[in-house]
């Protein structure tokens, strides 16, 4: 975030302050003032930090300039804040007295919008900032199995496995054969979930000052990953097969990067399934370059109507390649099962779970042995989730067409949103003015920092037919608000 001369970046506070300004009483600038105070102080506004100017900040939060106003007069009756003539308004040393040097917020970045619903737990807005489904009936049924049949003998083992459950290992190598990559169980790795994965292999590749490189867009915890391993993440823009070739193959000779980062299996955001080819292609680049090779396929979700999806990279690499393949239960079974794994060579497997041990000794081993006993059911699991992925992909596009035909987007061939390009309008902005109609949405910023899809939305699907049909009505009203009106001072959420 920018604290230089120029001022906080404006954008930046936005989204820091914006989803915390709906649902509640008083007036717009009285909860703008609230909410600024609670940053000043902290690591995001710290004394003399400069605050932005009026204007820009009204833009940035799609409301009047006089709100803004009105909220820096209050700030300043409170002493929090200074305004000199030529120097604009800063965080005054006054305003950082009392406060505990531990009291500081945790740097925010770009998946925060994403987290911070999940934090917050759910209320009158609709968020739409990730995409989750209930967890399936069969968990119960098999975890009322597990414990009649399983648990005694689970109690009677230590419980640290930071390689993992030994019966889960096996049964995921043999999901992975099954998929076309040949794999046994001591080149597993179990994790809590696939985040902690990519947690995993960025703490054993990357060191500061070290490139990674990424698809363009891409998912935004990455960035907060990545940057906080001391990384500096390059962007490679996709094509309708995947990551472009040309641009990685440019990438890798000119950053000579420790790490490359892809979904090749419904990519994150756009729903793209990179070809077999096009797999091929990127596993020998990244050999040649030696670069190590991490893919995602958390998205896992297939409809059997639709194309077959390719085993994952790692099958077509030549042997010297490193490649580290994640899977997850989190999306094709419940999020709130947060097992994941990492497949990697031997040596690499034995690397991974030292890490693990550091980490946290082990994932927590019932919940282990329940996908244990899901695991062979995961090829009919996921079909059924992407069956039900398609029908709902279909009543939002439908949705979309009939009340907001200006919008432009592809139909994903899998994943769970959809990748929406607004016509001349800074998705930011109009993510703001979502909020005060009670829809939360994550614009295109988050997931590429470049600037190149500022202009863009992820509308995740994975709801049901009410919430959809409620949000997309929400999302209209809105974007009518802001093409015909401009911002609004306030808007009660609907």
């Amino acid at each position: 975030m920018d604290r230089s001369g120029e001022g906080f970046d404006p954008a930046a506070l936005a989204d820091l302050i914006g989803h915390r300004l709906t649902g509640r009483g008083g007036g717009l600038y009285r909860r703008l003032a609230d909410e600024i105070a609670a940053l000043i102080g902290s690591a995001e506004l710290p004394v003399g930090a400069r605050l932005p100017a009026e204007r820009r900040l009204a833009e940035s939060l799609a409301i009047s300039r006089s709100t803004v106003v009105s909220a820096y007069d209050e700030l300043r009756a409170r002493g929090l804040v200074e305004s000199r003539r030529g120097s604009g308004t800063t965080v005054a040393r006054a305003a950082g007295r009392g406060r505990s040097r531990a009291d500081k917020r945790m740097t925010t970045g770009y998946a925060e919008s994403l987290f911070h619903r999940i934090t917050v737990g759910p209320g009158e807005v609709i968020s739409l900032t990730y995409a989750v489904d209930p967890g399936l009936p069969e968990l119960s049924s098999e975890l009322s199995e597990l414990a009649s049949t399983d648990l005694p003998a689970l109690l009677g083992d230590v419980g640290y496995h930071p390689r993992g459950l030994p019966v889960l290992r096996e049964r995921i190598a043999e999901h992975f054969t099954e998929s076309g990559l040949p794999t046994s169980s001591d080149e597993i790795v179990v994790t809590t979930g696939a985040h902690q994965a990519i947690a995993l292999a960025t703490q054993m590749y990357l060191r500061n000052g070290a490139s990674v490189v990424i698809e363009r867009p891409s998912w935004p915890g990455c960035f907060d990953l990545f940057g906080a391993a001391g990384g500096r993440v390059v962007g490679v823009p996709l094509d309708d097969a995947g990551v472009r070739p040309d641009l990685l193959a440019a990438a890798f000779a000119e950053h000579q990067p420790a790490m490359a980062f892809v979904m090749p299996t419904f990519h994150n955001p756009t729903g793209l399934l990179m070809s077999a080819n096009r797999r091929r292609q990127v596993a020998e680049l990244a050999a040649r370059h030696g670069v190590v090779l991490v893919e995602d396929n958390a998205y896992s979700a297939w409809d059997p109507a639709g194309p077959e999806i390719p085993p994952p990279l790692a099958a077509y690499a030549p042997d010297d390649a490193e490649v580290l393949t994640i899977g997850s239960v989190s999306k094709a079974v419940w999020g709130g099962l947060r097992i994941g794994w990492i497949r990697a060579s031997r040596p690499l497997a034995e690397r991974l779970a030292r890490h693990k041990a550091l980490a946290d000794l082990g994932s927590p081993v019932i919940d282990q042995a329940l996908t244990a006993r899901l695991l062979p059911r995961l090829t009919e699991l996921t079909a059924r989730r992407g069956r039900l992925a398609t029908a709902r992909k279909k009543l939002m596009g439908e949705l979309l067409t009939e009340r907001l035909p200006e919008w432009e987007w592809s139909a994903p061939t899998g994943g769970s949103a959809l990748w929406i390009r607004l016509p001349d309008t800074d998705a930011r902005v109009f993510a703001q003015v979502a909020l005060r109609h009670g829809v939360e949405v994550v614009a295109g910023q988050a997931m590429d920092p470049s600037g190149n899809h500022d202009d863009y939305l992820r509308v995740p699907f994975a709801y049901s037919e009410q919430v959809l049909d409620d949000a997309v009505g929400r999302l209209a009203r809105a974007w009518q608000e802001l093409r015909r009106h401009g911002p609004a001072p306030d808007v009660p959420v609907v």
